[in-house]
């Protein structure tokens, strides 16, 4: 017996997959967000700050109230440059500087002189003395702060990432000077930045954890979706292969499962059928099979059987005709006994190859059946008187009751053979009160005939057979009277051929045969 190797299932293998799969992606988010996302962010905090120039830049020159060394920006381009502040989370100063006998004197454009508070106003001037006072000076810039990197430069400003030792933050900050002559300092927080990203990769951890639970809650139902209708095909497949094809895939989608179950089911209505040619041929080779080993030891039987029948009215006829030949006996009357022997016993020779002859012709269909309608009461009739001489001489009698007409629809010619062969056999068999019986019992659209004989039964084991060709139930009896054996069977061939009922009952004092006939009352 073929061992069944369980491997792991197609659902196991979905859910691993989707859940590696799904650990993959997070873990490369994860990577590229602690990896590249400072870079990009702090790229993102330069460019915004590069643009916040430019916007300021614009702002000042387009401001045509604006005269420079004289008053602050207008109301319009300080609302512009407050709402660029607050959009981009920085501080911006705009302020003029003038050398006054080496003294530097500050003006603030934006914000106003009356809202920078004192300490805005010192930063601004520690970033201007360490970054134009200090270029001026021609010296590097990181000579002057260890804390702090410069980012980029342009012609106009530098951008800075400085790290304030006295809070311990980073900033990002941009220097430069405006087309109409002003300087501009930017500050925005990137210490922030740092914060948030540490707070985004721990909720990121969360979310990760959560995803997967949730994920493989929903992996699960979905590879259960998926996996049972796989099963189920598995089953019907299985089940096909023991030759169960009653089973069928109820499709109820139209996607690949749909189309593999169509195909199951397809191919087990094929095989069905096919099987069940298969089985219809072997059948019927079987029969043909028994057929010939019937028709052969038939041919067999029937050739022993008929050496048999054949032997001794042979062997008589030669013996007497010897004798004749020899002159044995000179008297007249010993000469007719011989030839009444030959003469007797070619006759029961002539009347056994006759009835072979008609036997032969019923079973291969060469005798065919013609079908009339005929009153059988007076077919009885007629074989009965035919019989009563024959019945006579066995002290028997032959008794039917008087019968209203009875038509039949069968061949009459063989009915009559029928009948023959019953009332012969049963005179042939009648013992007792050596009396026989023909009776009609009619039932609905069918009339059962019937011969009983008194005398011994027939043994049971031998009910079946004494149809069969040859057959004698009680030999040293049957050759008595002369018979060959060969009478009922004729009785069923030619019942076979018109596809009726016939058969034999035994009762306590005797023996009937019978045989059934469609029927139709005479008006």
């Amino acid at each position: 017996m073929r061992r069944r190797v369980q491997g792991i299932s197609i659902r196991t293998k979905l859910i691993v997959t989707m859940l590696i799969i799904l650990g993959l992606t997070i873990f490369a988010f994860w990577f590229m967000n602690y990896a590249f996302l400072p870079t990009y962010y702090e790229h993102s905090k330069v460019s915004m700050l590069k643009e916040s120039y430019n916007e300021v830049d614009s702002i000042v020159s387009s401001d045509k109230d604006f005269i420079r060394g004289d008053s602050a920006l207008s109301e319009k381009s300080t609302l512009a440059v407050d709402i660029l502040a607050a959009n981009h989370s920085s501080s911006i100063y705009v302020f003029e500087l003038t050398n006054f006998f080496g003294n530097i004197m500050y003006s603030f454009d934006y914000p106003d002189t009356n809202n920078i508070s004192d300490r805005q106003s010192k930063i601004v001037e520690e970033k201007t003395r360490e970054y134009v006072l200090g270029l001026e000076a021609g010296k590097g810039v990181g000579n002057r702060n260890d804390s702090k990197e410069k980012i980029m430069e342009s012609k106009r400003f530098s951008v800075y990432k400085v790290m304030d030792d006295r809070i311990g933050s980073d900033y990002i900050e941009l220097f430069g000077q405006l087309k109409s002559g002003q300087f501009v300092y930017m500050r925005t927080n990137y210490q922030s930045m740092t914060e948030n990203l540490r707070i985004f990769n721990h909720f990121l951890g969360y979310i990760a954890l959560g995803s997967v639970l949730i994920s493989m809650i929903l992996m699960i139902l979905v590879g259960n979706s998926f996996a049972k209708p796989i099963l189920q095909i598995a089953d019907i497949a299985n089940k096909m292969a023991n030759l169960d094809f009653d089973v069928r895939y109820k499709v109820q989608t139209q996607d690949e499962i749909g189309m593999l179950g169509n195909s199951i089911n397809a191919l087990s209505e094929k095989l069905e059928d096919t099987i069940s040619e298969l089985k219809t041929a072997n059948n019927e080779l079987q029969k043909d099979i028994q057929n010939k080993i019937q028709i052969d030891e038939m041919r067999k039987e029937f050739l022993s059987n008929i050496s048999h029948e054949l032997k001794t009215p042979i062997a008589l006829i030669q013996g007497y005709a010897e004798g004749l030949q020899d002159n044995i006996s000179d008297d007249v009357e010993s000469r007719e006994f011989y030839c009444e022997v030959i003469i007797d016993e070619a006759n029961k020779m002539n009347k056994m190859v006759k009835k072979l002859l008609t036997l032969n012709q019923i079973e291969f269909g060469k005798n065919q059946v013609q079908f009339d309608r005929f009153d059988i009461v007076q077919v009885l009739q007629s074989v009965i008187h035919s019989a009563t001489i024959l019945a006579e001489q066995k002290e028997a009698q032959i008794i039917m009751d008087e019968y209203e007409p009875l038509s039949v629809w069968a061949d009459e010619y063989m009915v009559e053979e029928v009948i023959t062969n019953y009332i012969s056999n049963a005179i042939n068999h009648v013992d007792g009160e050596k009396k026989i019986q023909v009776s009609l019992v009619k039932k609905e659209n069918v009339v059962r005939i019937s011969v009983f004989n008194t005398g011994a039964p027939i043994p049971e084991e031998d009910l079946e057979k004494v149809w069969i060709k040859f057959y004698k139930v009680d030999k040293a009896r049957t050759r008595a009277y002369g018979g060959s054996g060969i009478g009922l069977s004729i009785v069923k061939a030619i019942m076979d051929a018109m596809q009726q009922e016939y058969g034999v009952i035994n009762h306590e004092d005797g023996v009937e045969f019978w045989f059934e006939l469609d029927c139709q009352t005479i008006d």
